[in-house]
């Protein structure tokens, strides 16, 4: 039995952020195991279909983590709760500790778990890190507590932390490389209606802000998309984003839609897991933009939504963040630095589709499926000892 912890609830309405969820526990899954789907949420941030502050037994986020749980087969397996360990909904809280004791190991993304008398329980803690440079930053301010310390594996999707050339602290944790596994029969190949339309899913200033450490400050993504506005005059792709923008930075997305940017509502068309695939498979391929501190540090970071578009047989065009040192680039998967580092990636799909096409399936059958990736994974964490 395998328990994984991570959130859905707290991402409400987002398809993307349930799909890495989801690929885990999965995966695990096909793998023979039993699993289990836990999320422990804040009261502070349930709200109601209006986005008013509501409880949480009446939230939308309980409503969108139910039909996520029931959609994908985790119906009795699964539960949602407090911080202060209540259980909201699903299992009780005697058969969570009893699960607990029994559990092979608990996968925990992003340390989402925290409550202490309940992750104590588990004889194996792994810590799964999908916001490399982030954590460790955090971590080595303090800002963390003993979040991380709770765990007996630690696993970063950082491919470079660890390595000298990478300015990441490891705050002296034995930080091991695990990629983002996906499910391929989740993602079959699926023509594109038009192979120039290169889309991506995300937010315009990234989930985090900017962070100071050691007197360099690092970036958020908005600085990095500004640096490429003009791509759309220059390329031979057409571009769309479905970028969440607040209303605050209206100016941002006013010179977007002034450069030629086609801008859609993420929530519109990527709300739950299948419309976040549906959106995906529709597309030619992907243009994505990093947050600034994974480009400057380049701790090999790699986008788990970049993951799904090479499932799905989409070339991606991707902003550098040193993955080239692990994963093949050049056909497929074509990494930029800069803006005329993407107009000749763009230039280089548009000339041999159908090859980048196939590379990109090639790329996450070789790297990525969870059949290699989790297996892997478990004999490190200690879970098959």
């Amino acid at each position: 039995m395998i328990v994984v912890a991570g959130a859905v609830a707290n991402k409400l309405h987002n398809g993307g952020e349930a799909w890495v969820r989801l690929s885990w526990a999965l995966g695990l899954k096909r793998l023979g195991y039993e699993v289990f789907l836990l999320e422990q949420i804040s009261p502070d941030v349930c709200v109601d279909t209006t986005g008013q502050r509501s409880a949480v037994q009446d939230s939308e986020n309980l409503r969108y983590f139910r039909a996520v749980v029931s959609r994908f087969g985790f119906d009795g397996h699964a539960a949602l709760i407090t911080d202060d360990g209540s259980v909201v909904w699903g299992l009780d809280r005697p058969t969570l500790e009893a699960m607990a004791d029994a559990a092979t190991l608990l996968v925990n993304i992003s340390g989402n778990l925290r409550f202490a008398p309940l992750l104590r329980c588990f004889r194996r803690r792994a810590y799964i890190d999908i916001d490399p440079g982030y954590t460790q930053f955090w971590h080595a301010q303090g800002a963390l507590g003993s979040a991380i310390e709770d765990h007996d594996s630690w696993f970063t999707v950082g491919e470079n932390i660890g390595r000298s050339d990478c300015p990441v602290p490891t705050g002296g944790i034995p930080w091991q490389r695990v990629r983002q596994p996906v499910v391929l029969d989740d993602w079959p190949v699926s023509p594109a209606l038009d192979s120039q339309r290169m889309t991506t899913i995300g937010a315009w200033r990234g989930a985090y802000g900017t962070v100071e450490f050691d007197g360099r400050r690092y970036g958020a993504r908005a600085h990095e998309w500004r640096k490429l506005l003009p791509l759309p005059a220059l390329a031979p792709s057409t571009f769309e984003a479905a970028l969440h923008i607040d209303p605050a930075d209206h100016a941002d997305r006013d010179a977007l839609i002034g450069h030629g940017w086609n801008l859609v509502d993420p929530r519109a068309v990527a709300s739950t897991p299948d419309d976040f695939r549906r959106y995906v498979q529709g597309s030619g391929g992907e243009f994505g933009v990093a947050q600034g501190l994974y480009v400057d540090t380049r701790c090999g970071w790699f986008s788990d939504r970049t993951v799904r578009y090479l499932a799905a047989g989409k070339p991606v065009l991707v902003q550098d963040t040193g993955f080239g040192a692990s994963l093949p680039v050049g056909e497929g998967l074509l990494a930029f630095r800069d803006l005329p580092g993407a107009v000749e990636g763009s230039k280089r799909i548009d000339a041999d589709y159908a090859t980048h096409s196939r590379a990109a399936r090639r790329i996450a059958e070789t790297y990525f499926d969870s059949d290699i990736v989790l297996p892997g994974f478990l004999e490190e964490s200690g879970a098959l000892a």
